[in-house]
């Protein structure tokens, strides 16, 4: 664990996103909180990660599990107080490990004075000038179903590219800008240590007219993005906001959310005076077959590389199908951002397989790992929820034929047995726990040879040792079709994607193997080793 707090630790860092609602309960009500993750950090200096991201904290009605702030200094009652923040952010420096926290820009809560102000303000107010209002709606459509115009009682329109509850702001307007800043100030006052950016590639948009119906998809920029998304606008308000971060000690660092496509787009968002970091949702995405798997690698690092920025690998977050369910299908495809609720159950055995292989391969690859609270258990996705406790948005905006995102983001399991597995000290948590989780308990796992846990720990450890993150990517010759082969420095990384066994090496020494090798001392199937 990176123990300099002034390097630029940001290059080749381990990052593991907390959702606190589901990490740790310290209370018993049921809801994850600030002193529950304070109580639980010495887990994180044990796997062995550098930092925490934890999504959002602030004051929110909770329409969209606090994506929609109404206040953006401040800490929602459900999960603490300023202090207990605070507290956090000491504690967590005190054991070496660096705090980014949620910036959700794009839009606010409809509960947010702002917008509360603008409603009550009228048309042509410098009030509604903070949002998105029109006369009349375009044809753009929410990302959680149906339209993204909602009529208010003066009969203009305002924008939501989100739930109804989620009010677009407007990026033209300077108070917004000058807003925005001023809260990066207050936490970076707070001793946060970055900003992972929600919906960064949102906030600028090219305003096109209404056309015959509100339901008809948003027609394309020719020869560009769509006219909501990854417009070249954003980048003028991350240089801005590069300056304010780098006027503080620490190397504090700014993450960009942004669901662009190709990576070349991607790359945009992390130039010298822009943002450090962007995910790699390219690489998320990438099918569990060999060659769609080392194109991404390259075309990622090649990107990434151009503007002198560093790649980040990430296979599930609080927003995507646990990888550990994505890779359950006999199909290769890995496209199940969702499961809709007619999609077949995934197979727990080789989704569990598959992603231990998965994530033994991205933690040898050079740059920046992000890890989803949970998966170093080997948690699946919650697919049986029962209809009547979903509170994701999109269950209800899809008319009930997409299941949403809640699967991924109950609470985790820490010790066996009991009413919520250790989650917290009362009778339930939020979302229901499966009885299946029993097995998948920290408690378990810790110290038990070839548990999930501790092959991220035993992984974790040797990528410092090795200083894998720090490293470049070897490709090697003749590995074969199903086989991603590769050297970062003194580790040969086999991940063998294929159906059929794979011999080593002659002379090979194993360091790290996802599963069992096959009695003959060759890579199984859905298999990844690092070797010497």
């Amino acid at each position: 664990m990176t123990t300099e707090l002034n390097t630029q630790w940001w290059r080749d860092a381990v990052i593991y996103q907390i959702y606190p609602r589901s990490f740790a309960d310290a209370d018993g009500d049921g809801l994850g909180d600030l002193p529950g993750i304070t109580a639980r950090l010495d887990h994180l200096v044990e796997l062995g990660v550098d930092a925490v991201w934890l999504s959002p904290f602030y004051p929110s009605p909770q329409a969209d599990a606090g994506y929609d702030v109404s206040d953006y200094r401040d800490v929602d009652p459900l999960f603490g107080r300023l202090a207990d923040f605070d507290a956090l952010v000491a504690r967590a420096h005190e054991l070496g490990l660096r705090v980014i926290v949620d910036l959700v820009p794009n839009h606010t809560s409809d509960e947010h004075p702002w917008f509360r102000a603008a409603l009550a303000a009228g048309p042509g107010s410098p009030e509604r000038e903070r949002y998105v209002f029109r006369d009349e709606p375009n044809d753009w459509p929410s990302i959680f179903g149906g339209s993204a115009w909602t009529r208010v009682d003066d009969g203009q329109w305002y924008l939501h590219l989100f739930d109804v509850k989620q009010p677009d702001l407007n990026w033209d307007n300077p108070a917004v800008r000058a807003e925005i800043a001023d809260v990066l100030r207050f936490w970076l006052d707070r001793g946060v240590d970055g900003f992972r950016v929600d919906v960064a590639h949102g906030l600028v948009k090219t305003w096109e007219p209404p056309s015959d119906t509100v339901d008809a998809p948003p027609p394309a920029v020719p020869n560009g993005p769509e006219p909501m998304w990854d417009q070249d606008g954003v980048h003028e308000i991350y240089r801005s906001w590069r300056k304010i971060l780098d006027e503080y000690p620490g190397e504090r660092i700014l993450v960009a959310e942004a669901w662009v496509d190709p990576v070349e787009r991607m790359a945009r968002y992390v130039r010298p005076d822009e943002m450090h970091q962007a995910f790699n949702f390219a690489y998320l995405l990438a099918p569990w077959r060999a060659d769609p798997v080392r194109e991404v690698i390259n075309s990622s690092i090649a990107a990434c590389r151009s503007v002198g920025a560093p790649t980040t690998w990430v296979l599930s977050n609080h927003d995507v199908v646990r990888h550990a369910s994505r890779f359950g299908y006999a199909e290769t495809n890995n496209e199940r951002v969702g499961i809709g609720v007619d999609d077949p159950q995934p197979d727990e055995a080789l989704g569990l397989r598959r992603a231990r292989a998965a994530t033994t391969l991205m933690l040898a690859l050079p740059g920046v790992a992000y890890l989803y609270q949970g998966e170093e258990l080997g948690l699946p996705e919650h697919t049986t929820l029962p209809d009547e406790v979903r509170q994701d948005p999109t269950w209800v905006r899809s008319g009930h034929t997409v299941r949403g995102r809640d699967g991924c983001r109950v609470p985790i399991p820490w010790t066996p047995g009991g009413p919520s597995y250790g989650f917290g000290p009362g009778e339930a948590s939020w979302l229901p726990q499966p009885e299946s989780w029993d097995r998948y308990a920290l408690q378990k796992q810790q110290g038990v040879d070839g548990s999930t846990y501790e092959l991220y720990r035993q992984a974790l450890r040797l990528r410092r040792e090795y200083r894998l993150g720090a490293g470049t990517v070897e490709w090697q010759p003749d590995a074969g079709t199903d086989v991603v082969s590769l050297r970062n420095g003194s580790v040969l990384v086999l991940a063998n994607l294929g159906t059929e066994p794979v011999a080593l090496p002659a002379g090979a020494r194993v360091l790290l193997a996802s599963g069992e090798l096959d009695a003959d001392g060759r890579v199984p199937a859905d298999t990844a080793v690092w070797l010497l």
